[in-house]
């Protein structure tokens, strides 16, 4: 996989797009690990400059200082867009039951999105059904450690279809990194993230 250049341009273009259009945009599968490099390649510089003792050195080191601020700034802003688009994403999902496409999400917003589709689903069950059926409430939240021990026992083979970075699933547990080819049995809900996203396919069936 090629590797992704991350600059403010790119970055303010980004934003401009998830800004003015109504769906999450596809952004690359390795942004966030791109987006880490590019912070540490720009802090690095920063400290190169303030080490040097000259006006046109000050100047550099405003200049970055500028930059990255308003790269911080832009990052904020992208991952609140994207947040609140799979809010309400996984909201729409949990109360009309239909199966939507997740292509565009990152493996880290479609765990986001998951734990919450499922926490939603959870309580429309147990909390309006029920009371629509004149029962009582009754509601059990998820335990990440009970769904931990639950995708150890159901797991699916797949074969990688794309480099993917190291994430972090809904269970908190850290998978990956993995190469394109690589055939992974892996939880369940972590083998049908991938396979959802197109970065994966079931081996299973």
């Amino acid at each position: 996989m090629a590797e992704v250049i991350i600059t403010y341009e790119n970055l303010y273009e980004l934003l401009r797009r998830e800004k003015y259009r109504t769906e999450l945009q596809k952004i690359d599968e390795t942004f966030y690990q791109d987006v880490v490099k590019y912070l540490q390649e720009k802090t690095a510089i920063l400290e190169s400059q303030s080490k040097k003792q000259s006006i046109f050195a000050s100047t550099e080191v405003e200049k970055t200082q500028t930059q990255l601020k308003n790269v911080l700034k832009i990052l904020r802003e992208l991952y609140e867009k994207r947040e609140n688009k799979i809010i309400q994403f996984a909201l729409f999902c949990s109360r009309s039951k239909n199966a939507q496409d997740t292509s565009t999400m990152l493996p880290e917003e479609f765990a986001l999105y998951s734990t919450l589709k499922d926490n939603l689903d959870l309580y429309r069950d147990g909390l309006l059904n029920t009371v629509l059926q004149s029962r009582m409430p009754s509601i059990q939240p998820i335990d990440p450690k009970d769904l931990k021990g639950e995708e150890k026992t159901d797991s699916l083979s797949i074969q990688v279809l794309k480099d993917i970075p190291e994430f972090v699933g809904p269970d908190l547990t850290v998978y990956g990194p993995f190469k394109a080819g690589d055939h992974q049995q892996l939880p369940q809900m972590i083998a049908e993230m991938l396979v959802n996203t197109e970065q994966a396919k079931n081996e299973s069936t």
